[in-house]
């Protein structure tokens, strides 16, 4: 990679009420040093705790790249494609699905953190933009972001550098794990493949090593 990302945006949330439900999904930009934890960012926190949160989703990473992407495909909803759209923590530039590799190590200040799990879209996002065809869009399009372990706890802020310090061999792309977790029918050696990627989230593994095995794939972990 030529060029180091960048860290353009801290973003952190507390749960509020939108349109009768309970949601972080909106978090605001921070200013100066956040600490990053094993279960988040100091500040943010999680409403739904059952599909959110937890060591394996304690921080959200989404490309700068793909809001234009997403305003040629709605420019209905240009006005709202603007960084915190996605309900992201963090907002990197020089980093996207088809390069952030899961089980990539990532020095971002005095943290060090772990892509282990691509994003799954939920009735909130279709909710913030009030139009369903979100979620499928984010479906067939692949541009979910990531989830990012935290293995060591450290501060870090807007325009830290991102400096790779492991990728293991064999690493799936996030873009490759979200293929081939949509595909359907979905290729059992290919699952069998996934369950073993290094650094994968242990949820989406169990699910991937299942699905290899049956010929009724069960629901994808939230």
């Amino acid at each position: 990679m030529p060029n180091s990302p960048i860290l353009l945006q801290i973003r952190t949330g507390r749960p509020r009420q939108i349109d009768g439900h309970r949601t972080a999904y909106g978090k605001d930009p921070r200013e100066g040093a956040v600490l990053a934890t094993t279960l988040g960012l100091d500040g943010d926190e999680v409403a739904n705790t059952r599909v959110h949160g937890g060591p394996e989703k304690a921080v959200y990473a989404y490309p700068a790249s793909n809001y234009p992407l997403w305003a040629a495909d709605f420019p209905q909803h240009a006005a709202r494609l603007v960084p915190g759209a996605f309900g992201e923590n963090l907002l990197i530039d020089g980093l996207d699905e088809s390069t952030a590799l899961v089980g990539d190590r990532w020095r971002i200040g005095q943290a060090l953190v772990e892509i282990c799990q691509p994003r799954q879209p939920c009735a909130t996002f279709a909710r913030w933009f009030d139009d369903p065809r979100m979620v499928k869009a984010m479906v067939r399009n692949g541009r979910c972001g990531w989830y990012l372990r935290v293995l060591q706890q450290g501060s870090m802020q807007a325009g830290d550098q991102l400096q790779l310090e492991h990728r293991p061999q064999g690493a799936w792309s996030i873009a490759r794990v979200a293929a081939a977790s949509y595909r359907s029918p979905p290729d059992r050696s290919e699952m069998a493949g996934l369950a073993e990627a290094p650094g994968l989230a242990t949820g989406w593994a169990a699910w991937a090593a299942r699905t290899a095995q049956s010929e009724k794939p069960s629901a994808k972990p939230l």
